[in-house]
């Protein structure tokens, strides 16, 4: 069960306001994917989604490191898969997925066999400028209604 939302940014501000929205809504469990090139703006969207669930320390992205937790109104751990290599089976991911935080996980295309199927998928497009394109991906029933109550659809 899917469904898909569409929006574009203009700005780095419209692109924290969408990223805003999103974290006062999330929950334990929750997890979020990211998509995109360097530059696109998963780190924009990242700091903004971390802010609203109430962090205060700064965020950033945590290549070098993996995963990042931060304390907020539910634990946030931000993770990079970028660098993940071959042997990524024994990281204890599930530990996180199914922790009693929120996970963002960046290039989740280098852990796909480890991320459950119920998430919320965001691939972001440069478009030139400052003009970004989020398409969202609901996958299960919690990621819909998520996303249904995100763009008042």
């Amino acid at each position: 069960m899917k469904q898909e939302w569409t929006i574009t940014t203009h700005s780095p501000e419209e692109t924290a306001h969408i990223a805003e929205k999103l974290g006062k809504l999330l929950e334990k469990e929750d997890i979020i994917t990211l998509e995109g090139d360097l530059g696109a703006g998963k780190t924009t969207f990242t700091k903004a989604l971390a802010a609203a669930l109430g962090v205060t320390r700064t965020v950033n992205s945590p290549t070098f490191t993996l995963m990042k937790e931060y304390e907020g109104r539910v634990p946030f751990y931000h993770m990079d898969a970028y660098r993940i290599e071959d042997e990524f089976e024994d990281l204890g991911l599930e530990e996180y997925f199914e922790g009693e935080g929120v996970t963002v996980v960046e290039w989740p295309s280098m852990i796909a066999e480890q991320l459950p199927e119920q998430r919320m998928n965001i691939k972001i497009k440069f478009c030139g400028g400052n003009v970004r394109e989020f398409r969202f991906t609901a996958c299960g029933e919690r990621y819909i209604s998520l996303g249904k109550e995100l763009f008042n659809a």
